[in-house]
């Protein structure tokens, strides 16, 4: 793609471009649109229906068995019902947060011609590095969403020369940031092994382990939106990985889909949000749920989050419900399949809905 092309097409471009409606492949189709709301109204509403739930993981580390039992509990419960929740006390210090998230916000405040140094090519298979969404999804519309994708861990796995150099100090603390991350989802696995009944290191193994469980981080970078009552950030969806850890720039977008309404996520501060994927939901054999989400966008703020998804090797693993989570009362919900064949049936099943839907 010629720089010219590439940076018309980027959505930054269009919203600084001055344009007072949005581009007819941006608009969503119309049973979508029905229930698009103003996300800062919706925050904003603390006492109607059901609200994604808060878990405080302080407990994880009590030296009280009884404290550990029950933060585990709300995890487990919190993953069973939801599948998506804020975490408190979640053991990464916040100014290593605050550091990452300034990281993030100078590269997307570099002009565009400078990041697109860091453009992707996804004809050619090429998705790490800067973004934007093509037709390729479900509905063959196009997001308000502009991106920087990339490997943060193992370190070995990494590629560093497509990372941002500016700001100077973005390979360092996304660095300490994805090690920091991968023991807090060590941590996580454990919890959810035990509330599973099976050994503490069981999910954490079946993901593959240290060695081979991949960190994606992207960020999203969402500006701001002339017709948000028309478009989406980004479409509903489940997450394919097996834990996904978001943080934002706090301001609301986040919607979950849960017992037959959208849910808009609180700013929770000093939290991150944790979604369960497919991937557990999978091997808890559907006890813990990976809910079907989606992002908002606004006309008022730029909106940005860091989404690290951790995701099993795409072909070395077979993903199937764990045998001890298989009986004659409850059966396999889902077929044995590598990560790679997961995401393939995901795609064509979304494409064959989108078809019939028409």
């Amino acid at each position: 793609m010629a720089p010219s092309a590439a940076v018309a097409s980027r959505v930054e471009s269009l919203a600084s471009s001055g344009i007072a409606s949005i581009p007819k492949e941006y608009v969503r189709p119309q049973e979508e649109l029905i229930n698009i709301v103003n996300v800062f109204e919706d925050e904003k509403k603390t006492d109607e229906g059901p609200q994604i739930p808060t878990v405080d993981l302080k407990g994880l580390n009590s030296e009280d068995p009884a404290e550990r039992e029950k933060c585990r509990e709300e995890l487990k419960k919190a993953s069973m019902d939801w599948g998506v929740m804020h975490l408190v006390n979640h053991g990464i210090p916040d100014d290593l947060i605050d550091q990452v998230k300034a990281a993030g916000k100078i590269f997307f405040d570099l002009p565009i011609e400078e990041k697109e140094k860091h453009a992707n090519d996804q004809a050619s298979g090429k998705i790490a590095g800067y973004g934007s969404k093509l037709a390729n999804n479900a509905s063959g519309q196009l997001e308000w969403q502009d991106y920087f994708f990339h490997l943060i861990y193992p370190e070995d796995k990494r590629d560093l020369s497509i990372w941002p150099k500016t700001p100077a100090d973005y390979t360092e603390v996304t660095s300490e940031y994805a090690r920091q991350l991968r023991g807090l989802a060590t941590r996580v696995f454990s919890a959810l092994s035990l509330g599973l009944g099976v050994e503490e290191g069981r999910l954490e193994k079946e993901v593959g382990g240290l060695e081979e469980l991949l960190l994606q981080m992207k960020i999203n970078y969402y500006p701001k939106c002339p017709q948000p009552e028309l478009a989406l950030g980004v479409e509903a969806h489940t997450d394919v990985s097996s834990l996904t850890f978001i943080l934002h720039n706090m301001v609301p977008g986040l919607q979950a889909f849960y017992d037959g309404n959208w849910v808009t996520a609180k700013c929770v501060p000093n939290s991150i949000i944790m979604h369960v994927g497919d991937t557990i939901e999978i091997l808890s054999n559907g006890k813990y749920k990976s809910i079907l989400h989606r992002g908002l966008v606004n006309k008022e703020k730029i909106r940005i989050s860091w989404a690290v998804f951790c995701e099993p090797p795409k072909e070395k693993i077979i993903l199937k419900p764990l045998p001890e989570l298989v009986t004659e009362t409850e059966p396999a919900r889902y077929p044995p399949r590598t990560f790679a064949q997961h995401i393939q049936h995901k795609l064509f099943r979304k494409s064959q809905e989108a078809l019939l839907s028409k």
